[in-house]
């Protein structure tokens, strides 16, 4: 489990338009979020990208990067891209189900084809948030089991402001006997 204010797990992978995202070297004044995507195959997914692309400018104005990342290849996260008609959203691709897991993601296996009809992979990760402060500690997580109830990027982004105000630290960092 990740614990916040502490350093959370490496994250380096290549980006649609070449490059690669290194979360060690990522440079903003507050952070980055991190939204971990199902994969193309998901509809849900789809149109929750759709609103993180349109609250990009709002997270950037705040001095807060933001990636969507999913276990998809180079093709399939291009797709998810075109049909969002992203354009200030990054993409990073080829997330392994190792990687997924050590950043507490659920794991689902196929059930073929969705509501779409696109075919399901094998095995791939479910939802996650995250926000990771510029010294790469766990501000803000959120883990879901399934596609379904997500949080709000508008939330976010107001919750962001009333925290930079605040100076309000990361919570649910206590590890101690209760």
């Amino acid at each position: 489990m990740l614990i916040p204010r502490q350093k959370t797990p490496n994250l380096t992978l290549p980006l649609l338009g070449g490059g690669t995202f290194d979360l060690t070297k990522e440079s903003s004044e507050r952070g980055t979020v991190i939204c971990f995507y199902r994969g193309l195959h998901c509809p849900i997914c789809a149109n929750y990208l759709i609103e993180l692309e349109k609250r990009t400018a709002d997270f950037a104005e705040r001095g807060v990067n933001t990636i969507a990342i999913s276990s998809d290849g180079q093709e399939r996260t291009q797709a998810m891209a075109d049909k969002i008609e992203a354009k200030g959203l990054r993409f990073a691709y080829d997330l392994s189900l190792d990687k997924a897991k050590e950043w507490g993601l659920y794991i689902s296996t196929s059930r073929g084809k969705t509501s779409i009809g696109i075919e399901e992979p094998t095995l791939f990760s479910e939802p996650g948030l995250f926000m990771v402060t510029p010294e790469q500690s766990l501000y803000y997580g959120s883990v879901q089991t399934m596609p379904f109830v997500r949080p709000h990027f508008s939330e976010l982004v107001s919750a962001l402001d009333f925290a930079i105000k605040n100076n309000y630290p990361a919570r649910g960092e206590y590890t101690g006997s209760v």
